[in-house]
């Protein structure tokens, strides 16, 4: 290389006398190009630069009951050798990733209901008061007897022992001055926050220390504002305390900012002493992008390092704390999720119809549950303008590890707990989520708040949960409590309406190796691999060609009703096909011109049926006919006068298609109030009807039997049993009857009332061969039903509404969710064995 300069230096210098001479003076003539000199030699090579530093990857098997695999798998590290000692120090890993071992979903145990407690019951012991209670968040003591839980609408906490949990045991209330709002446990204490806020600008409350044993309390800590949730750190050294200073939604302009802010409420717990306890504050002001003064911070969880997660739901936000220091770690954004095939239209009445987008749909988390020290789950109810159906598996970084999308809509959909009326808002609308170590198996426990379902996910995988299984709650659970030590789930659900047959209550759950018993129906799937969407079943018929088939129908909940067919062979019971009531003919629209038809006008009949040709009704009696197609009984709506629509009958083709419309004759019409069809039979080529509750001033319902060949009615008059229920509101009816053959038939008798204030649900036998117009017959016990809905476990369901008799005697009955409006959605389908 030197000598190449050289040659290169000295050649540049001879030429300098011609360059400036050309610069200085043009003698006109172009000069000629020299030959090229020769290349100069190479030079010598330089010295080897130094080695660099060895990457190193370093993986080791993870035994089961590891925190990030459950069931085992690998862990593997890599980084720079710094020290070059070809070992992969901790000091020198970079970063680290986990492989589970592919282990399939627990299918040897299982959680199945085994008592359900109404909160009421801690006012009477039969529940026989209007007082609305509630159940809203539940914890355990340290030995799993014990619950503990708040009741907000009556200002106190709850205790019930669960010694025996399929016989849990009101054991009082006590009195906290002001509305609980959350409760967990620290040794023999209850630590219960309390809201006592004048209003929505002058807010306080309290941490009040509860000694479980006595039921009384021991200390109280102010925490200068509404408190809204609580959580004990493992190592019992911390309590979190989200202090909300919730918004007042009956403004005329609700959206935050909503002063005063809320924050998080450090307790140094590590005395013995609650009296010895310390407060300090943790400002969450600025963190947020969306309503950045005002965070409404919801749910709080504390792993094992003592961080706390907390969510900003207004915000859409998470806030990572670190007890110990009481500074913020980090906080991001819970972000967004695009819903693809969910329902978005609240229809009425309704039509599920999964078949919509919904992008950049923000999560707006409520509950929140460790699953270990690096990864939490969100549920993801939503409040102002969000709610992604679902739930989330976060890492500490904010980065999303899992999303389930509109999987749990999926599912309420499959087992008739979809309710569309919240299709507009949040679907399912998750409320809260719990985490649970079972043995080898660790569980996510999703409370589904619209849907009433405790969803069941496995996490030997945190980065992919798996479903397991749903379970039915009374309606809208909040709080949930895993108790492993005792192979023990709870849930605690608050909606309270006496009225509407909904109690709150307690739902216990045992973790055991009896098979789910719950669903007892769940839907297949469409052609487009969404599942047929299903609810409010009202009648039920067994196929006599097939004694593997039952047959039910919707009411009028639902447009465009639809007969389906259940193949009863699946364990649950598997909804195979869906079949549209279809006016293809045009029978029902020209209807109004046959006499034995009370007349439609256009406006009624473009209500009843849809520009497709499907129907409107209210199918609330079905059964097979002999030809095999089906007759249903429509019951009509309102009074005479102005009813808004007549009790009729339907006949249809085995594709249900309408083939005749029957009416009532004319004088009959007339009397008509509510509480008309309730169940249809076939008997030697004539229709028997039910009809539900006695018409105009006539003292028992009647059973209508027209003879098809001769077109001809006779009615006789049914002797319903007195109401027995102790609510002053309760009414007695019929909801069914069934042809046993012979002219004798089942009849399925109910009262109006659910939970502890159900009385009377039994099926009588009578026998209707020889009588004549205007006879009021007599009727035989078969059986009392109340014990077979009681051993579901839950709150006695009010509407049992259908039967059928299969070839070899056993009877099936079927319950009605109403489409899970003012209902937990719980649709029990039970076979009772032979009742003749």
């Amino acid at each position: 290389m030197t000598l190449f300069k050289k040659l290169l230096s000295v050649a540049i210098v001879a030429t300098l006398p011609a360059l400036l001479t050309g610069c200085g003076a043009d003698d006109g003539k172009d000069g000629v190009n020299g030959a090229n000199g020769a290349n100069g030699t190479n030079g010598t090579n330089g010295s080897n630069g130094s080695n660099g530093r060895k990457s190193l990857v370093s993986q080791s098997v993870l035994a089961a009951g590891n925190a990030q695999c459950f069931k085992g798998g690998l862990k593997i590290e890599s980084g720079v050798d710094a020290n070059d000692d070809t070992i992969l120090q901790t000091t020198e890993v970079s970063q680290t990733s986990y492989q589970c071992d592919v282990a399939s979903v627990n299918s040897q145990l299982h959680f199945n209901r085994v008592a359900t407690l109404p909160s009421c019951m801690q006012i009477n012991a039969t529940c026989n008061t209007n007082d609305a209670t509630s159940a809203e968040i539940a914890a355990a003591s340290t030995d799993g007897m014990t619950l503990i839980y708040t009741d907000s609408p009556k200002n106190q906490i709850g205790f019930v022992n669960i010694a025996n949990p399929s016989n849990p045991v009101p054991t009082g209330i006590l009195v906290m001055g002001g509305e609980p709002t959350s409760v967990t446990v620290k040794g023999g204490y209850a630590l219960v926050v309390v809201n006592t806020s004048v209003d929505f600008v002058n807010t306080s409350g309290k941490l009040v220390v509860v000694d479980i044993a006595t039921k009384a309390v021991v200390h109280s800590i102010e925490m200068g504002g509404q408190p809204d949730s609580v959580a004990i750190s493992p190592d019992g050294k911390y309590i979190a305390v989200v202090i909300e200073n919730e918004r007042n939604e009956a403004l005329a302009d609700p959206a935050p900012p909503q002063l005063p802010a809320g924050k998080l409420v450090i307790i140094n717990s590590s005395s013995a002493t609650p009296s010895a306890w310390t407060a300090s504050n943790v400002d969450l002001v600025g963190l947020a992008s969306v309503f950045s003064a005002d965070p409404e911070p919801e749910y709080v969880d504390i792993n094992s390092d003592n961080i706390a997660v907390v969510t900003l739901q207004e915000n859409n936000h998470i806030v990572l704390v670190n007890l110990v220091t009481g500074a913020i770690v980090k906080h991001f954004s819970a972000g967004s999720v695009d819903l693809v095939n969910v329902d978005l239209t609240d229809n009425r009445p309704a039509v599920i119809k999964p078949t919509e987008v919904q992008t950049a749909r923000v999560r707006e988390p409520d509950g929140v549950s460790w699953i270990n020290n690096e990864y939490f789950a969100t549920a993801n109810e939503g409040d102002l303008n969000g709610g992604s159906r679902g739930f989330t598996v976060f890492n500490t970084k904010g980065d999303v590890i899992w999303d389930s999308a509109s999987e749990m809509d999926d599912i309420a959909i499959r087992m008739g707990h979809y309710q569309d009326r919240r299709s507009d808002a949040k679907g399912n609308e998750p409320e809260n989520i719990e985490m649970g170590v079972y043995g080898s198996d660790r569980y996510l426990f999703v409370n589904s708040e619209r849907s009433s379902l405790v969803f069941v996910y496995d996490l030997n995988d945190p980065k992919k949960p798996k479903f397991k299984q749903a379970l039915p709650a009374a309606a809208g659970p909040e709080g949930g409590i895993a108790i492993p030590s005792r192979n023990l789930l709870v849930a605690a659900s608050e909606t309270d309406s006496r009225s509407a047959a909904m109690r709150a209550g307690i739902n216990i759950y045992s973790y055991n190796v009896l098979a789910p018993k719950y669903p007892t129906v769940q839907s297949a799937n469409r052609d487009n691999g969404s599942p047929i969407p299903w609810g409010a079943l009202s009648a039920l018929t067994s196929d006599p060609m097939n004694q593997g088939v039952l047959f039910s129908v919707e009411d009028s909940f639902f447009a465009s009703n639809r007969i389906f067919t259940l193949d009863i062979t699946s364990k649950p019971t598997l909804i195979v096909a869906e079949t549209k009531v279809m006016d293809s003919n045009n029978v029902f629209a020209t209807s109004g011109i046959n006499a034995t038809l009370p007349s439609f006008s256009n406006t009624e009949l473009a209500a009843m049926i849809n520009a497709d040709k499907s129907v409107n009704i209210d199918p609330e009696g079905l059964a097979k006919a002999a030809d095999g197609g089906f007759w249903i009984a429509s019951e009509g709506s309102g009074a005479a006068a102005d009813a808004k629509s007549s009790n009729l009958i339907f006949k249809t083709t085995a594709a249900g298609v309408i083939e005749s419309v029957i009416g009532l004759p004319a004088p009959v019409n007339a009397l008509q109030t509510n509480n008309g069809y309730e169940g249809i039979a076939e008997y030697n080529n004539s229709l028997y009807l039910a009809f539900q509750r006695a018409w105009a001033t006539e003292t028992n319902p009647r059973i209508g039997i027209y003879d098809l060949a001769a077109k001809t009615w006779k009615f006789v008059y049914y002797p319903l049993d007195a109401s027995a229920s102790q609510y002053a509101g309760g009414w007695v009816g019929l909801s069914e009857i069934t042809s046993l053959g012979n002219g004798e038939f089942m009849v399925l008798e109910r009262d109006n009332r659910g939970g502890l204030d159900a009385a009377i649900k039994r099926l009588y036998k009578i026998n209707l061969q020889t009588v004549v117009d205007g006879q009021t017959i007599t009727k035989t016990l078969l059986k009392d039903i109340k014990p077979s809905l009681a051993s579901a476990k839950g709150n006695i369901i009010e509407k049992v509404e259908g039967t059928a008799v299969m070839a070899n005697g056993d009877v099936y009955l079927v319950t009605d969710n109403d489409g899970v409006n003012d209902h937990s959605g719980e649709t029990q389908l039970i076979n009772i064995g032979k009742v003749l």
